[in-house]
């Protein structure tokens, strides 16, 4: 119900967008297409890859490796995976879900997503380039154990 209540809101936001600037509306519509048409392939690489895995890896594994029993082990394992993984967030969150439903514990998921949005081993040598090695490692290692005080209070919150 809520996405009808979105999709309505952009509709109705273009229709007003239309009736104060014709050519303005066009024009953005056109770049949005353009940069959707842009990111779509990526896109679909990425589910197509993350539907794959999560087929190939079965639910068992997942619990032994990700669940609430696997404690610290299966924390780091979590938060090594996030911090090489270089997805967006509107694909982390619900492989999050589908990752829970297949027995990962709360605290391993918020670690995994945590270390997905804040940390960054692929992205790192980039970023060595505007800043130095140094702030990249303390932005690195910070993230890394925010996300691990971020999963301890997700995991004694909701867990």
């Amino acid at each position: 119900m809520d996405i009808l209540f979105f999709y309505g809101l952009a509709a109705g936001g273009i229709v007003w967008s239309f009736s104060k600037d014709r050519q303005k509306t066009r024009q953005s519509l056109k770049k949005a297409w353009k940069a959707f048409d842009g990111i779509l392939p990526t896109f679909a690489l990425i589910l197509m890859l993350i539907g794959v895995g999560l087929a190939v890896v079965s639910p068992v594994m997942v619990n032994g490796l990700l669940g609430s029993k696997s404690g610290a082990i299966g924390m780091v394992i979590a938060a090594t995976l996030g911090s090489i993984t270089l997805i967006p967030g509107f694909v982390a969150f619900p492989l999050a879900k589908a990752v829970l439903d297949m027995g990962a514990g709360i605290m391993q998921v918020a670690v995994f997503i945590s270390t997905l949005m804040m940390v960054g081993v692929v992205t790192a040598p980039m970023e060595a380039q505007f800043f130095s090695r140094k702030a990249v490692a303390l932005r690195n290692g910070l993230g890394v154990l925010l996300s691990f005080l971020v999963a301890f209070i997700v995991g004694n919150v909701v867990g």
